[in-house]
């Protein structure tokens, strides 16, 4: 690491606050041995399924007054965090908000392998929150300054290296993000060779939908493109297209036909125009991508089977694409239903074989899912305002029989698209 990566960035006054100070000072607590084995005390009532107030009182008289109530909160979220981290999970420590933005492991060991593949050795997480991209940036070779102005954020990312026995790889300071950013030259910031930035995209529990409002905003966003060419930016799903720099590669990610994450790479580890990856439920990844804009498909009457592309795909305006490989059409214009001949064997979108086709109309509906005893229904819908949960209930009946009813636009005009399983 560079000597100017070690300087140390001054904690702002005030930065703390009563409540992380609390939080802070659990933390540092569950990282004792007496904390570790309350933890561990917890982490087994858990296992046991012991009621909450049992387990407290359990607690209590077992580590103490003082340990009791962290260590089951903590056990509690290492619990929730398993799903995704693995054996890591009982190693690591979060806060209920730091799991709800942790990024999943696998990505971020794809972000930092790629970040990581021209050669730099150094990289500024600016924002660690938890500390996920830090430990995968460490666990990749990378000598890590970790960057963030809340005190809860620094603690979580100390304790968490530190666990897995990253710290000497791994330095945690306080500092604001807008001021690295400004200060950056010669391509590195903090003395590094590379950055990645996840801006906080929620206020006062609600998301924000301008980047403008984000926290660094999108000026610091586009300042970090254009001074550190080897960078990865993390940004909200619905980023207007317009706002990405040129030179500049998007991608969004998908995760069981979910978006998790969408991406902007700098222009050193930019590869193409737009990206699309999907993992799908059997946790295979799949990688759609386009040099240039592709365009929209072109638009035909429902055919034998409707695809729904994932989200991805959509997101990332690669839908054309996708129609391309298909042999298929658009139901509307602008509408990212696809209809073709035949089905599709494709990561890229869902098929359904298409059963009836009739303009929106409530009473025929019913009567024609009756007509062919279907009795439970999945809704969806796009480019309409219909509830699909309120419908499905609507069309519930007697019958033994399921379909996936589609409420969208054919050609401009409201309509149903009944659809059986695929």
């Amino acid at each position: 690491m560079d000597q100017a990566v070690g300087v140390p960035i001054p904690d702002p006054a005030g930065a703390s606050g009563d409540q992380a100070a609390e939080t802070v000072r659990q933390l540092r607590d569950m990282a004792t041995p007496a904390g570790t084995a309350a933890l561990s005390r917890a982490g087994a009532l858990l296992a046991e399924r012991t009621d909450a107030v049992t387990a407290l009182s359990r607690l209590r008289a077992e580590v103490g007054v003082a340990l009791a109530g962290p260590a089951w909160g903590f056990a509690r979220q290492r619990d929730r965090a398993r799903a995704v981290f693995g054996a890591d999970a009982d190693r690591l420590l979060f806060t209920a908000d730091a799991l709800e933005q942790a990024g999943r492991p696998r990505l971020a060991d794809r972000r930092a392998a790629r970040l990581l593949a021209g050669g730099a050795d150094s990289v500024v997480d600016l924002g660690c929150a938890a500390g996920t991209d830090t430990i995968a940036l460490a666990r990749a070779g990378a000598r890590v300054v970790a960057v963030d102005l809340d005190p809860v954020a620094r603690e979580l990312t100390t304790v968490n290296t530190a666990a897995l026995g990253l710290a000497d790889r791994v330095e945690v300071v306080a500092g604001d993000a807008v001021e690295l950013v400004a200060a950056a030259t010669d391509g590195r910031v903090a003395g590094c060779a590379a950055a990645v930035l996840d801006p906080a995209r929620r206020a006062g529990g609600r998301r924000q939908l301008d980047p403008d409002r984000w926290s660094p905003p999108w000026s610091t966003v586009r300042a970090l493109l254009d001074a550190v060419p080897t960078c990865a930016v993390k940004v909200a799903p619905g980023l207007d297209h317009d706002r990405v720099p040129a030179g500049v590669e998007a991608e969004w990610v998908s995760v069981g036909g979910s978006i998790v994450e969408a991406l902007l790479w700098g222009r050193e580890p930019s590869r193409t125009w737009r990206r699309a990856t999907v993992v799908d439920r059997d946790g295979a990844l799949h990688e759609l991508t386009a040099a240039t804009d592709p365009g929209t498909a072109d638009a035909g009457p429902v055919r034998s089977w409707l695809h729904e592309p994932d989200p991805a795909v959509i997101r990332s305006g690669l839908v054309a694409l996708v129609a391309g490989q298909l042999g298929g059409t658009l139901v509307d214009p602008t509408i990212a239903y696809l209809t073709s001949d035949d089905p599709a064997d494709s990561p890229w979108v869902s098929s359904y074989p298409v059963v009836e086709v009739l303009p929106f109309n409530l009473k025929k509906l019913k009567a024609l899912l009756r007509a062919r005893g279907v009795g439970r229904v999945t809704v969806k819908k796009r480019g309409s305002a219909i509830e699909p949960e309120t419908l499905a209930r609507q069309l519930r009946g007697p019958g033994e029989g399921s379909a996936v009813v589609v409420v969208t636009r054919v050609a401009g005009a409201p309509t149903t698209i009944v659809c059986g399983h695929p």
